[in-house]
Order: structure tokens, then C-alpha cells, then sequence
């Protein structure tokens, strides 16, 4: 079992920066591959950028150059670093762990959740 837990969400400013991280416990947390994912207003699940177990990072197109995914593995945590925050980015922002070193642009091929950690942007 693994157990996520973002944190780190908040009201910011349009053109702000804000800094998610996700906290994973359970197992062993290197060897996966973590993504990011947003959801508005309970609607479907929106890619935003996912890490592989080495480091390699994928983003979607909306927030490519504004967002940045990190991991930490001694410390077990992912982290979004999201800048030029813009009014379409507000949502609740949920981190995913997934059961293999590659990552996914599905949801469907996450495996944990965690209960996710809201972004405001005020114009």
C-alpha cells in the first residue's frame, strides 16, 4: 500500500509562483514513476507532468516552460514548482504513483492517489 499526501497549495497571484509537493510512504519510492495530474470542479482528470525513476520528465502542452517536476528520494517526495501561474490554472492539483519506472499521460495507469492540494490564482 502506498499513501500520498500533497501539500503546499494556496491562493496566489496571476503571474505568481507556488510550490506542491507530494509526500509518499508505504514502499520503496525510487524504483516508480510519479505524476502530477489537475481536476476542476470533480471533471476529469487533466495531465500536468509526470517523472520517471531516473528523472526524466514529460509535460503537458498547456504548462510546458511554466511547470517543473522534481523528486527527492532520500526524502521520498515529488515537488511541482509552478510559475506564470495564469487564471486556467486553478484546480485541485493530485499527485499519482504509479507501478513501474515510466510514467503515463493516463490516468489509468497510476495506481495511488493522493487527496490533493487546491490551487487558487486571483487576477
Amino acid at each position: 500500500q502506498v499513501h500520498l499526501v500533497e501539500s503546499g497549495g494556496g491562493s496566489v497571484q496571476a503571474g505568481g509562483s507556488l510550490r506542491i509537493s507530494c509526500a509518499a510512504s508505504g514502499r520503496s519510492f525510487s524504483s516508480y514513476g510519479m505524476g502530477w495530474f489537475r481536476q476542476v470542479e470533480k471533471k476529469e482528470f487533466e495531465f500536468v507532468a509526470a517523472i520517471t525513476s531516473g528523472g526524466a520528465t514529460i509535460y503537458g502542452d498547456s504548462r510546458k516552460g511554466r511547470f517543473t517536476v522534481s523528486r527527492d528520494n532520500t526524502k521520498k517526495t515529488v515537488s511541482l514548482q509552478m510559475n506564470n501561474l495564469r487564471p486556467a490554472d486553478p484546480a485541485v492539483y493530485l499527485c499519482a504513483d504509479r507501478w513501474a519506472g515510466s510514467v503515463s499521460l493516463r490516468v489509468d495507469e497510476y495506481h495511488y492517489w493522493g487527496q490533493g492540494t487546491r490551487v487558487t490564482v486571483s487576477s
